[in-house]
């Protein structure tokens, strides 16, 4: 089987010369660098979309090189504790992944030293959690909004301002301080932690790990437009860093929240060190070295036109289910638009909607509503499926993909029908489901029964890790079971903003 996958990503050079850059910063500043790690250390997907070739990991594994340099402190905002805040990809609250997150640095061989909440004012949820870390033997710091933010930069550098809050104890060079999601307070802990070594004669630095944008990639690279359609929400905008451009007449590209709040951040800093200006521009303070591992940029600007169209469809989907505003669904079609991008460059969707539509002439759909669902596997070849009474489109989906994989004909059923039968009695008449048809996370439960007697099935099962990184979509916003099921089987998911059932409330 031919595998059509390409790289356009080198993940050891950018390794070495993102090491480098960052031990070199540490030298700096007296061998005591505060550094904040923007986007996600672990799982950081949408890296890996756009970088054909990046490890989602890579970051962890830098760390990993360091680890003997290195403290690490988890900064999660109270606010999103107390409102449950998700986790897109995961499908869990920023409190959740917090966890997740220190579990994860452990089995990588790195401790969290400390987890701030940040911008705590009694919320409950926030106690909770706070009691919670504790009792598992975490050391829990609380930081306060910051008086005199944004304005008062007398006030803000002060007893009163920063130093308000209580300073956390590291003694390692170098202070990883990372966090789930954008407003998690890393700026603000560096800040307050660096007021407090200034006030004790430590002479430390500050540092931004950012991936996107790309500084030293043009304002245009389909990269760094890709990173706009991402933070759609947040109404990011790329800009030459006027800053930058100033100070020593080169044009970088920078964001916009960055460039605009550099004044203030320069004028804290100074404050902090007594006159001393650590940085002309937002883009001094970044140490990333992304692009030195970019080696096919033709596979790279077709990676990042691929992700602003997956980002567009998820917007639109948030936007249908009230998760968000329209004007970030208006926001990421203006990006769409700068690229001359549309839904249907993305191969999977004409061959989805096609099948929604193969499934109503032959009458088979689910409360009158018919779905599509398609995928394209690693050697090129496009699988659709349809929704019928017994499956959910996507089920048929996963089942007609791992047929083909396995080299089993298409017309070979993998389901025994006395299990489907089980499954549906104990759905419909003894849970009393309205929706009887099996989901993705229900289908392969199935399948795991089947192969214990069913050579064939065994084989389709077998297949199933060959579905990872697959590019899929469905004509209708999937399940709860199928998103789960989906995200466990790690393909890139994107669908029509369009509903499965007639029903209001989806549960099953």
């Amino acid at each position: 089987m031919k595998d059509l996958q390409q790289v356009g990503f080198d993940n050891d050079k950018y390794l070495k010369e993102q090491t480098e850059a960052i031990l070199k910063r540490v030298s700096r500043f007296n061998d005591k660098l505060y550094l904040e790690f923007g986007g996600k250390v672990l799982y950081d997907y949408h890296a890996a979309r756009v970088l054909p070739g990046f490890d989602p990991n890579v970051k962890m594994r830098l760390l990993q090189l360091l680890k003997d340099k290195i403290d690490v402190i988890l900064c999660i905002y109270a606010g999103d504790i107390e409102r449950n805040k998700i986790r897109a990809d995961f499908g869990i609250t920023y409190d959740v992944d917090a966890l997740k997150t220190i579990d994860d640095f452990r089995e990588w061989g790195i401790n969290v030293t400390a987890v701030v909440i940040t911008r705590y004012q009694n919320q409950p949820a926030a106690a909770a959690f706070k009691n919670k870390l504790e009792l598992r033997g975490m050391k829990v710091y609380l930081h306060y909004p910051t008086q005199g933010y944004p304005t008062d930069v007398d006030l803000i550098v002060s007893d009163q301002g920063y130093g308000a809050n209580e300073y956390i104890q590291t003694t390692k060079p170098i202070v990883i301080v990372t966090g789930p999601g954008p407003g998690s307070g890393k700026l603000a802990t560096c800040l307050c932690n660096l007021y407090h070594e200034y006030r004790n004669g430590i002479k430390a630095g500050y540092a931004k790990f950012e991936t996107f944008p790309i500084w030293d990639l043009p304002l245009t690279h389909k990269v760094n437009i890709a990173y706009e359609a991402a933070t759609a929400d947040l109404r990011d905008e790329n800009l030459i860093d006027i800053h930058h451009l100033n100070a020593y007449n080169v044009e970088v590209v920078n964001y916009n929240r960055d460039i605009e709040a550099f004044h203030l951040l320069k004028r804290i800093l100074e404050k902090i060190t007594g006159g001393e200006s650590m940085y002309q521009s937002p883009t001094d303070m970044g140490v990333n070295r992304a692009s030195a591992g970019i080696v096919n940029n033709d596979i790279i600007e077709e990676a990042a036109h691929q992700e602003i169209v997956r980002r567009y469809f998820r917007c639109a989907v948030e936007y249908a289910m009230g998760m968000t505003e329209k004007d970030s669904l208006d926001r990421v079609k203006e990006v769409m638009q700068k690229v001359g991008a549309k839904p249907e460059d993305r191969k999977v969707v004409l061959p989805a909607r096609e099948a929604a539509k193969q499934a109503e002439n032959c009458g088979k759909g689910n409360e009158g509503v018919y779905c599509g669902s398609s995928i394209q596997l690693h050697d090129g070849n496009i699988i659709v499926g349809k929704n019928s009474t017994l499956l959910h489109s996507s089920s048929s989906l996963i089942l007609n993909a791992t047929k083909h994989l396995a080299g089993l004909p298409d017309n070979l059923f993998l389901l025994p029908q006395s299990i489907i039968d089980s499954v549906t009695h104990l759905k419909k008449d003894l849970l009393g489901g309205k929706m009887v048809s099996l989901d993705v996370e229900e289908t392969l439960i199935v399948l795991s029964i089947s192969a214990l007697s069913n050579p064939a099935a065994q084989m389709a099962l077998e297949n199933l890790k060959e579905l990872r990184g697959c590019e899929v979509h469905t004509t209708h916003i999937p399940t709860p079971g199928d998103e789960a099921g989906f995200r466990k089987l790690g393909v890139n998911l994107t669908c029509d903003p369009e509903f499965s059932s007639k029903r209001l409330f989806v549960n099953e």
